[in-house]
Order: C-alpha cells, then sequence, then structure tokens
C-alpha cells in the first residue's frame, strides 16, 4: 500500500522559489570581478535566472543539455546556476586551476552545448577554443563596457543575452531524478571522471546540511562561502543558504587574508566555510595586524586535515568555532562533521580539541564503514586503519558514462580511497589516502598526523609529508616544511619538536625546508607533483645500502636544515645556479658534510630534471 500524501519533486528550482517568495529582500552581496560591491537581492537573483534559462533556450539548449561555469562565487554565477537546473539542463561546474589538457577533456567528454565564462578565465577559452569540439556559444559574464577587453570571437555578453528575453519561464516540471549538475574529480586515476548529481540527491543534501548537528544555518544568518562554487557546489551552501534566507556574501576573486576580512567585517558575516590553507592565511593576516573578529561565530574546514594551530587561534584569540568536516565530489560534498555529541559537549574545551581535528561522525542519510583489502569489516575502535566506504542519497552510483565500471561493493558502498579510523562514538579520522599513506616495515605510518603536528609548530606556513623509497623499511617519512616569511629553522629542530608527539617510528628520517608547497586544483597540496621533484631523493638512513643497491641511478639527498644562502660553497652555487637558469627552477643546493661537490651536482641535476616546471622555486640548503 502506497501513501497518501502529495508528490511534490524535490527539484533545486523550488529552493529559489522560496527564497524568492519568503526572502525575497534578503541581500547577495557580491565583489564582483569588474571591481565594484554589487548588492542584488533573493527576488532579483530569482527573476534574472528565469532570464538566464530563456536565453539558454533561444541558444538551443534542451533539458539533459550540458551548460559549463567557469566562475568565481559572484550573485552572476548563482544566477547561472539556477537558470540552467532549473529548466531541466545540466550545470557543469568547471574548475579552472586545472591543466587546459584535463579543462578541454571534460568539456568534450560532457559535451558541454553552452559555457558561462568570467573575464578573469576568458583567455583560457580563447587559448583552446579550436580544441572544445562540442561548444556552440560562449558567454562572458560581464557587461558591454568590459566586452572589449575580451579577446573571444563570436562570444555573447551576459548582460544583453538577459536583457533580450523576458523572465517569464516555468521551471520544473520534470522528475526529481533528472540531472542537475556535474562536477568531475580529479581525484582518481586516469582521466578526470564525472559525478552526475540529480536533483533529488541535491535537494536531499541541502536538507541534511542544515541540520543543527551540520551546518546549522537558518534565516538569522550571513555566510561567507569562500570554497568556489566549483568545488562540489560551494560544499552545498549555493543551495543551502537560499534554502533558508540567509544572507549570502560572495567574494568573488579575491581570496586574500585582507579581502576576506573586509568582506567578514563590513557585511556581518556569522558564518563562513573554506579550506585550511584561506583560514591559515586569514589567521596570519589577523595576528600581523593585529586585527579582532566582530561578528563571525562559526567556520567549517574542509578539503584536507586542519593543522591544531588553527582551531587553537580562532578559539582562543577570536571566540570563532571552528568545526572540520569531509566530504568529496562522490558525496555532493558533505559526508561528516565534527560536531559534538553529547559525550562530547560534556568534556572541556582541551578535552574536546582532539574529536575537532579529527573528520567528524557521519549525519543521517551517511552510513560509513571501514574495510581491509579483502572487504572484511574493521572494528570501531578509533585505532585500527582500513579503507573508508560510504553510502547514501546523495553518494555516488557510478562515473558519468559509466567511466571507471562497477564502483560499488557487494553491500553498494563506494571506496571513497582514504584510509581511516573509527571510535565508538562514531567519529571518523582519516589517516592517509591510500595512495599517500606511508608503508614502512609492513606497517602504516599516517603522512597527515605528521603534517598536522610540524604545521603547527609556531615557524611553520605550511607542511608536507611523503614516503621515499628505503633499503631496509620499503618506505620511510620525509617532512617539507615551507617556513614563515623571515624564518629559520633547523632539521634538529623540527624533528625535537615532533618527539613525543608521535610514535618514535613514525619520525620523519629528514627535513627539507622549501620556499612553496604545491598546491593542486582544489586547494590540497599536491604530492604527486612532490614526489616528482623529489623522485631520486635518498634519505640521509640510507646510507651506503642505496648507493650499493643502486649505482648508477640514485642522486644524493637535498640537504636537511635550513640555514641563510651565505654558507653555500660558491663552486656549487655557481653550478646551481647555471642549472637554475637552464632549467628555470631556481634551485639551490649545498653539499652535506663530508659529501662531494661533485655528488652535489649530481643531486641537483637529478632533481632539476624531474622536478615539475608548475612547481617554481625549491630551495634546500643544508648544516
Amino acid at each position: 500500500m502506497l501513501g497518501l500524501m502529495q508528490n511534490w519533486p524535490l527539484t533545486v528550482d523550488r529552493i529559489l522559489d522560496h527564497a524568492a517568495n519568503w526572502h525575497g529582500d534578503r541581500e547577495v552581496v557580491s565583489r564582483s570581478i569588474e571591481g565594484p560591491i554589487v548588492r542584488t537581492s533573493y527576488a532579483q537573483i530569482h527573476e534574472r535566472a528565469r532570464r538566464v534559462s530563456n536565453a539558454l533556450l533561444a541558444l538551443g539548449v534542451q533539458p539533459g543539455d550540458r551548460v559549463g561555469t567557469m566562475a568565481w562565487n559572484t550573485g552572476r554565477h548563482i544566477e547561472a546556476w539556477y537558470g540552467i537546473m532549473g529548466m531541466g539542463a545540466v550545470c557543469h561546474t568547471l574548475n579552472p586551476r586545472l591543466f587546459a589538457e584535463q579543462l578541454c577533456y571534460i568539456i568534450n567528454h560532457a559535451e558541454d552545448k553552452v559555457i558561462f565564462v568570467d573575464l578573469t578565465f576568458a583567455n583560457i577559452l580563447a587559448e583552446h577554443r579550436p580544441k572544445m569540439t562540442t561548444v556552440q556559444h560562449i558567454v562572458v559574464m560581464t557587461d558591454e563596457d568590459h566586452m572589449a577587453s575580451v579577446n573571444l570571437p563570436g562570444a555573447l555578453c551576459y548582460e544583453t543575452l538577459i536583457d533580450q528575453v523576458s523572465a517569464d519561464f516555468s521551471w520544473g516540471g520534470f522528475d526529481e531524478n533528472q540531472a542537475c549538475g556535474l562536477c568531475y574529480t580529479s581525484g582518481t586515476t586516469g582521466n578526470p571522471k564525472g559525478v552526475l548529481y540529480s536533483h533529488r540527491s541535491n535537494f536531499l543534501h541541502t536538507l541534511v546540511s542544515l541540520q543543527k548537528d551540520v551546518m546549522a544555518l537558518s534565516a538569522l544568518d550571513t555566510v561567507l562561502p569562500v570554497v568556489p562554487m566549483y568545488h562540489a557546489n560551494a560544499w552545498g551552501i549555493a543551495f543551502s543558504a537560499p534554502a533558508v534566507g540567509a544572507k549570502l556574501v560572495m567574494p568573488g576573486q579575491k581570496m586574500d587574508g585582507a579581502s576576506i576580512y573586509e568582506l567578514l567585517e563590513s557585511e556581518g558575516v556569522t558564518f563562513s566555510a573554506a579550506v585550511p590553507t584561506v583560514w591559515q592565511g586569514l589567521l596570519q593576516y589577523l595576528q600581523s595586524e593585529k586585527l579582532k573578529l566582530t561578528t563571525l561565530k562559526r567556520v567549517v574546514i574542509g578539503g584536507s586535515a586542519v593543522p591544531e594551530s588553527i582551531v587553537r587561534g580562532f578559539r582562543d584569540d577570536f571566540g570563532v568555532d571552528v568545526t572540520h568536516a569531509w566530504g568529496m565530489t562522490e558525496t555532493s560534498p558533505l559526508g561528516t562533521q565534527g560536531t559534538p555529541n553529547f559525550r562530547i559537549a560534556a568534556m572541556s574545551d582541551e578535552e574536546q580539541l582532539k574529536f575537532k581535528l579529527k573528520q567528524g561522525r557521519p549525519p543521517m542519510g551517511i552510513e560509513l564503514k571501514l574495510t581491509d583489502d579483502e572487504n572484511r569489516r574493521l572494528p570501531h575502535d578509533g585505532a585500527t586503519f582500513g579503507r573508508l566506504k560510504v553510502k547514501g542519497p546523495f553518494v555516488v552510483g557510478q562515473y558519468f558514462r559509466g567511466d571507471g565500471g562497477d564502483i560499488l561493493d557487494p553491500e553498494g558502498f563506494f571506496d571513497t580511497g582514504d584510509v581511516a579510523t573509527l571510535d565508538e562514538n562514531g567519529y571518523m579520522q582519516i589517516t592517509d589516502r591510500a595512495k599517500d599513506v606511508i608503508k614502512s616495515g609492513g606497517e602504516w605510518i599516517s603522512s597527515i598526523e605528521i603534517e598536522n603536528i610540524a604545521a603547527s609548530y609556531p615557524k611553520s606556513a605550511l607542511a608536507a609529508v611523503i614516503g621515499v623509497a628505503h633499503p631496509k623499511w620499503d618506505e620511510r617519512p620525509l617532512l617539507l616544511v615551507k617556513l614563515k616569511p623571515g624564518e629559520t629553522a633547523t632539521r634538529e629542530e623540527y624533528l625535537a619538536f615532533l618527539d613525543g608527539k608521535i610514535a618514535k617510528w613514525w619520525m620523519p628520517d629528514d627535513v627539507v625546508f622549501v620556499e612553496d608547497i604545491p598546491l593542486g586544483a582544489t586547494g590540497k597540496i599536491d604530492k604527486k607533483l612532490i614526489r616528482q621533484g623529489f623522485d631520486g631523493y635518498v634519505l640521509p638512513t640510507a646510507g651506503a645500502a642505496a648507493a650499493v643497491a643502486k649505482p648508477a641511478q640514485v642522486a644524493s639527498a637535498p640537504a636537511a636544515a635550513a640555514r641563510p644562502l651565505a654558507p653555500v660553497k660558491t663552486p656549487v652555487w655557481i653550478v646551481g645556479a647555471l642549472i637554475a637558469a637552464i632549467t628555470g627552477l631556481g634551485l639551490a643546493f649545498t653539499p652535506h658534510h663530508g659529501e662531494s661537490v661533485a655528488s652535489r651536482v649530481d643531486a641537483a641535476i637529478a632533481v632539476a630534471t624531474n622536478a615539475p616546471a608548475s612547481w617554481q622555486n625549491v630551495r634546500t640548503a643544508s648544516n
């Protein structure tokens, strides 16, 4: 027997309908790409989004067609989103930080018919336009006054386009399981794979994200989504904020500490969300300028592990509650959030901290399990590492066009590719990506845990840990540190800081100070680039064994501890400079004690020829 309730399809156009009907005058504030702050409202966005639907219809777009957007977080981007989805087309968010080859691949794979693009990224499309074989129209999201700066033949002006059509468009009227959004993930092997969201899955994700145990947004909030809309729907905020009528503040392209602080204070922001690097930049700006936060109360951090220093800094110095979240493109993206349950809430702030540093517990709608490599379930004891698998109504069932084949296990769970623990309170903690975990002597070492501790050292700007081949232990950890401006440090200093905070056998075998740590397209540390840059690196603990094992292939290790460039021996500096000039990498090396200049030059050549061109200005120095 079926129930006798009304059939009300869960389509996302209803979210903006609700915002316009009941919160129509609530502000949406954008830092425009052209420069000025632009103020609009949900009612105005609703009206203009319907014009977008009519404009797309006039361009030949039909329900089910894919329409790309390559844009920052602005009111115009919101209009385009709902205009695309409301008419039944599929909004395909394009990450401009991807390599050009990847962008062209996913545009063609998705068969995008139209692309909306911000002024900032128009040159990317112009350069590679001939390779985008399915794209019929490109719409530049600006006005006629700024189109003169666009060198993109045949491009259409957004404002002119929507001015030429009416706002009379009937949204919805299709099945809630119809495709609504498409986002490609680069976290898989091979080519990026598409995650095809349905209206129903996005609507359900919105309801879940509004739970008190998740983002807990309300009509009283002013929300600043720093996380870009091309990162899995800005973690759903592009849906959840309008759903409750929260004021929405869109940062545009300026993500630096000063620009974020200006919006936080001038607009009275109460809630924000971003990756750790953004909050680290803001925290450093606040501390250096001796500023205060007067309205911000809650921050959600995800994308990668949050260092303890960020949680403590915002809590102790600014009274802001930091909550850690975890998710991925394949989970729409929220999978867990570190809000306290009744046991954790009864603890002191210091006792709660260790739970805040975990990725959190699943909300209603998400199931988690840990398995070993044979798919046997593992205990939730907070200590046993296992493969993290997830299941739910807004979790991917298969990739677009069937890429990757069958991606679910026999119980219908998706393997996230993460290695994690689950404790008795349901808190999950990522210990590594399966591909990044360091396997040493048959045991696993969490690179993330070492990184978090190293990053909390006051001199650290960023820290990364990779596994490096070792003749005895298979792999051993190598710690890379980017210091804050003006700081100097030594290998011994960092090892002493780690001592007692991690197991002895987890201690990095070497520490390298670098001028930068590469970030990937989603703002996470790009360990693939780091591994390429340190291909052939020999740890000091490997000693003569490595030379005996691979005498013709092994390069000498870059040195461990930082010093000013003054002690660098002149012959090596000259050769290093020549290598840098030839390769464009800006590498400078000094030899270890007892190491020959010739071997150090060999090391320079080995690293220089392996380091990617996009990873510039890496520097090491030794005692």
